[in-house]
């Protein structure tokens, strides 16, 4: 798709909430709603952390436009509030611990559970038009053989994954199981599902700390052999980046909204 350069403004009082929004690309999403003319309501899981929320505090037009709520993924009923007269709600936050000793219920259960409530939440505000759910590549061409071609009916192996259990492995599980159990709900509450599936997040930041994705970047030179990526996986992870690199991940979620 075209990387859309000049976006509509959205109608007047259009309020949107990100989950996540102090990450890597929830917070730029942040500034682009804002500059967009958007209401924003972050959730993150401490608005009174200064240190973990004030470069979103900081931003152009958000002492009008923007408003930090408390929310965790592992409480349903959580981003009710939050959601609540919502017409767009993107849902950015998820569990990024590659090297948890207990994945199932650090990592993946907390990622589907936290998808769910998302989606019972959007089902309870009745306002919500589009859930726009970030996700990974990962999801989708993570497999001993990698196809030239890739699209909607597409999985990673899940065999493969187990028993390779490269770097981010943990978290590419949970977004797929995420993702699934996404569209079976999404479908019962008869809710307007769009998955936007980065590959490896490069790029300027504006948290405070440096992005996981960039730590597996940087790997080579670090010598961080703990995100090393497979050979392949590296190439594939690359070369989307390459080819994706003229449509910012923010731009490309927004641009969902407005279509």
């Amino acid at each position: 798709m075209p990387l859309v350069t000049t976006m509509a403004m959205p109608p007047p009082a259009t309020t949107v909430c990100v989950t996540g929004a102090s990450g890597f690309i929830g917070s730029w999403l942040v500034m682009r709603l804002l500059q967009h003319g958007y209401i924003v309501r972050a959730t993150v899981r401490d608005p009174g952390n200064m240190e973990k929320v004030k470069h979103l505090t900081e931003l152009p037009q958000a002492d009008t436009k923007l408003t930090l709520w408390k929310a965790d993924m592992s409480i349903q009923g959580s981003y009710d509030k939050a959601v609540q007269g919502c017409e767009g709600v993107f849902h950015m936050a998820t569990p990024m611990d590659f090297e948890s000793n207990d994945p199932e219920n650090e990592v993946i259960k907390p990622t589907v559970e936290g998808m769910l409530n998302i989606i019972r939440s959007c089902a309870k505000a009745k306002t919500v038009k589009k859930l726009i759910f970030t996700t990974s590549a990962g999801t989708l061409n993570v497999e001993e053989h990698q196809k030239p071609v890739y699209d909607e009916t597409s999985w990673s192996d899940l065999d493969f994954i187990y028993s390779k259990k490269m770097t981010g492995w943990i978290y590419f599980l949970s977004k797929i199981l995420a993702e699934k159990a996404a569209m079976e709900a999404t479908k019962e509450n008869n809710i307007n599902l769009i998955t936007v599936i980065p590959p490896l997040v490069v790029g300027p930041f504006i948290m405070p700390t440096l992005p996981p994705s960039l730590i597996t970047a940087l790997s080579p030179i670090t010598g961080n052999e703990a995100h090393y990526l497979l050979s392949g996986f590296s190439d594939s992870h690359s070369q989307g980046t390459r080819t994706g690199a003229e449509k910012d991940s923010y731009n490309l979620h927004l641009d969902r909204l407005l279509r």
